[in-house]
Formats: C-alpha cells, structure tokens, sequence
C-alpha cells in the first residue's frame, strides 16, 4: 500500500525548561530498561470534516504544548544517569495513506498496519519522541508514535498521551493557558521517581530481549462482555479463587491455551506434565504509595511458574492471584533494594530465555481510549511491542470487553492458540 511522506518537523517545548529543572534523574528502574520504545497506534474517525491542514496544525502545537510539561521527553538521555532537558524537542511527521480508514479497523492486518503508520525507527536514534501523524482518504487519520522506555512504562506513556489530547482540546477551543505552570491540566506529572528508587552509580547494562518485528506475527483475540463474563465463570469452576478479575480469568484462559498450542507444535519442553513460566507486569505505584501522576518506570515482570498436564490443568487463577498480590510491604522492602531488584530482572530474563514462555501485560486500565484530540476517541488503539509470546490485555473498542493483541512467531501457532481458546469455551 502507497504511502506519501508529506512534511518532517521538530516539535520543541513552546517555552524553555527553567534552569532547575534542566537535568531529570533516571530511577534505578530506567536505567535497567532496554534501550527500546513504547508503540503506540491511535485511528481516528474525522466526523466535523476538519481539514488535514487544521488538525496536523494542532496536532503540532499541542504537543508543543504537551512537551513543556512533560519536559524530560523533549530531552536527551546521558550516559543512561540523566536527561539533560535540552529542549532538542520530537520527531514530527506526516504522512498521506492511499486507503480508507476502514481497511485498518475493520480487519487490521498489524504487520501493514506497523508498516505503514508507525514512525520509522530512524527518527527515534536521538529523539525520545516520534510522532507520525497519517491521513487517509476517508478524512481519518492516526497518531502513531514511539515513546522510549528510559524514560517511561506503559502507564506514564498512556498518561502523556491523555494530556496531549486534552491539550489538543483546549487549543481547539482557544482558551489554553500559555505560561509555565498555568496550564489546563488538572493533575500534573510528578518528576520523582528517583527519589523512591535512587539511581545506581554503576547500574548492570540493560537487556534487549525482542526480537526484530518481521519475525512476529500479531493476532487479535476480541472478548466482550459477556465472554469475559464466562470466562470468569469458567475459571472460578476450577479455581479456589470464586471472584477472579477480568485480568485473572483472561490471563488464565490465554495461558493455557498457550501451553497447549505449545504442546501441539512441540516446542514445549516435552509430553505430559511440563513446566511452563509466565511473567506478569506488576504497576508498582499503588504498592509504594506514589500516585498515578509519577512519572517514569514503575512496573516489574513478576515471574510464575507453572506445572500443567496436557489433559488437566492446575490451579492457575490462584497462582496467578498469589503473585501478583504477593508484591507487598516485604517485596517492596526488597525492591528498595538494588540488588534486590537486579536478582529479580534476571529471573525474569531466564523466564524470557526458556522456550515455552509467556508475558502478560494489562494496558486495561490506561484510558487509552480516553485519548480525544478533538475528534472524538479513537476507533481502535494498537501497539507493536517487539517481544516474542506477549499478551498485552487492552480495553477493547466498545464496551466492557477485553482485547487482546498476541505476539507469536506464525501464523500457525497463533491460529493453535485460538482453536484452543474456542475448545475451552466450549465453542469447538
């Protein structure tokens, strides 16, 4: 599909960081991410029949807007100690797609749709922030963009993405304060996470554990409300757990469907009972008393391994439920700790090394359809992480129901995983 690049712009802050906030502190958390980036995908319907000029103009000076309150963004990493918050400002692009809206949100193929709408990785080398904003024929349009992961988790990402479209809003409307410290926004960020998780001196060099996105193939498993409402009956029947959450019963049902299509293309660690490790993303903000609004890396993988048999499973919304719940005050102690915290990742790592794994991560409770420009929500909101055998659990697009986008290494395996989702249900 042909696609025209338009224009190529800087954004930079529209007023200068103060000198006293000039250089932000990486937490000890930051410097253990990789150097990689959060994807992000927002598709917009364009119902007030905008022009394409008036909403890339916008678009450009409310992220200009954006960027001097969330001013580490617009920043340079050093050395993997600090931001210098420079001012060097976001990638900005835009681009024409020669298709309509509906060929995306109707039935995403996420290898075009990755292809075609996400920044190029080129303007992400120096940049913390690159934004590609494409039209389509329809007058729809999308927001793609790369966040790097130094600087935040899903949730601090979801958040900055929240306020650039409420400042979007308020440009429209032409009563957004200009001054430093006057802005719309109601809750600001909190640029302290070092001070709970103090850099390290000399932190262990950060992993890279994905791989390069021509080598995953993403499915899409939609459940709506009432699916999800029978897979927490279903999960509850074998659990002692009688109440799981909607997070718990998916995660639950997603694994086992996992260690089956495992077993069927053979690429678990043998017949019968085998032993088969997930790791679920825990937000570490409710468990440290730090509110929502802080900024930065604040999530740990928490590693959980199974035992399950081919024919009968264990338990699996219980354990699930234990170790997610298990990040109390004596963890937390621990993760105060940096060697602590450096133990912890390389379980994590060895869980990401072994062949039959899977990473849960729940993006439900982000608001990322809560991201309005002005034009309404979005019709559908995607990522593109670079990890092999993860679930990221997102709101889906109506409703109360639960989406969840795959990352597996064929299309024959995820078409497994699928079968065993519908034969678990009863749907086979």
């Amino acid at each position: 599909m042909a696609q025209t690049i338009i224009t190529n712009h800087i954004v930079k802050p529209s007023s200068p960081t103060p000198l006293a906030s000039k250089i932000h502190k990486l937490s000890f958390i930051d410097q253990m991410q990789s150097p990689e980036y959060i994807p992000f995908i927002f598709l917009y319907e364009n119902n007030r029949s905008t022009s394409k000029q008036e909403i890339s103009k916008r678009l450009r000076q409310s992220l200009s807007e954006t960027l001097t309150i969330f001013y580490p963004i617009a920043g340079t990493v050093v050395q993997n100690s600090h931001v210098d918050c420079d001012d060097t400002g976001a990638e900005f692009v835009e681009a024409r797609v020669h298709a309509p809206l509906s060929h995306f949100t109707q039935n995403p193929n996420f290898e075009e749709l990755v292809k075609q709408l996400f920044p190029t990785a080129d303007g992400t080398e120096t940049r913390n922030l690159s934004v590609k904003i494409s039209f389509f024929e329809c007058g729809g349009f999308a927001v793609g963009l790369f966040l790097s992961h130094k600087l935040v988790d899903g949730s601090s990402a979801a958040a900055f993405v929240r306020a650039w479209g409420k400042t979007c809003c308020r440009e429209a409307s032409g009563i957004i304060h200009r001054s430093r410290g006057q802005t719309h926004l109601s809750v600001h960020p909190s640029f302290d996470m070092a001070l709970h998780f103090p850099p390290s001196h000399s932190p262990p060099p950060s992993m890279y554990l994905g791989v390069p996105r021509e080598k995953i193939t993403t499915g899409r498993l939609v459940f709506d409300k009432e699916k999800v409402e029978m897979i927490r009956k279903l999960e509850a029947s074998r659990s002692e757990v009688k109440d799981p959450t909607r997070v718990e019963a998916v995660s639950a049902l997603l694994w086992r469907s996992f260690v089956a299509a495992h077993i069927k293309a053979g690429t678990g660690t043998g017949t019968g009972t085998t032993l088969f490790p997930a790791v679920h993303a825990v937000n570490l903000r409710p468990r440290v008393g730090l509110p929502d609004r802080t900024f930065g890396n604040c999530s740990l993988g928490v590693p959980v391994v199974l035992s399950l048999d081919e024919d009968e499973g264990e338990d699996v919304v219980s354990r699930l439920r234990a170790t997610i719940r298990g990040v109390g005050d004596d963890f937390m102690k621990g993760v105060m700790n940096d060697e602590y915290i450096v133990r912890m990742l390389d379980e994590t790592i060895d869980v990401f090394n072994k062949p039959g794994r899977c990473v849960f991560s729940s993006w439900i409770r982000f608001g990322l359809y809560e991201a309005d420009f002005g034009w309404g929500k979005p019709a559908r909101v995607c990522t593109g992480s670079p990890y092999m055998n993860v679930v990221v659990l997102m709101e889906a697009p109506a409703g109360d129901g639960i989406e969840a986008l795959i990352n597996v290494v064929d299309d024959r395996f995820f078409q497994l995983l699928q079968s065993n989702c519908n034969k678990l249900l009863g749907e086979e």
